[in-house]
Order: structure tokens, then sequence, then C-alpha cells
């Protein structure tokens, strides 16, 4: 008895993801968490751009379907929460790192 093995179809080749070489990292830790802040925030403002244009079609009377509105919306309203917390763990440790004596 004979067994093939399945080959995996073209678009899941496609959509498979690539792996990512750990590239050396440079700058300083600040920077790389400065870097990752601005990346956390640009994110968030492209989320709020799109939740607005889907809220102010569905305004307008354009076709957009209700739940692609409220999907947006409330991913826009969780990187918010998660950005805010982030935010709030950056400058708890500013704090302890001040009150430490040096």
């Amino acid at each position: 008895m004979n067994v093939n093995g399945i080959k995996p179809s073209i678009t899941s080749q496609i959509n498979e993801p690539k792996p990512t070489v750990n590239q050396p990292k440079t700058g300083s830790p600040t920077e790389q968490v400065g870097k990752t802040f601005g990346d956390l925030l640009d994110s968030l403002n492209n989320s709020q751009n799109t939740s607005d244009q889907l809220v102010q079609k569905m305004a307008t009377g354009e076709d957009v379907d209700i739940s692609q509105v409220m999907i947006a919306n409330e991913e826009t309203d969780i990187n918010f929460r998660i950005a805010v917390a982030i935010r709030d763990r950056l400058v708890d440790a500013y704090r302890e790192v001040m009150r430490m004596s040096v």
C-alpha cells in the first residue's frame, strides 16, 4: 500500500507567516522602549482612523456592515486600553527609579 503525503495548497503557502530572523538590536534599551511605544501609538492611531472612517460612512448612509463598524470600534477601544495600561506601567517604573537612592 502506497500512501502519498498531503501537499499544502498554494494559498496556505502564500498566507503562511515567514519565520523572522532575530536581528541585532541597535540603540539603548530606552530607545527600544520608546520605539516600541511609538509603534503602539501609531497602530492605535491607524485603528482610530479606520474606525472613524467607518462610522462616518455609516452616518452618511453609505452601505457599511454594522458589524464591521462595531468590530472596528471595539478593536480601537481595546488598543486604547492596552496603550493606557502600558503608559501606566512605564510611569510607575519611572517613579520607582526616581525613588532609588544612588
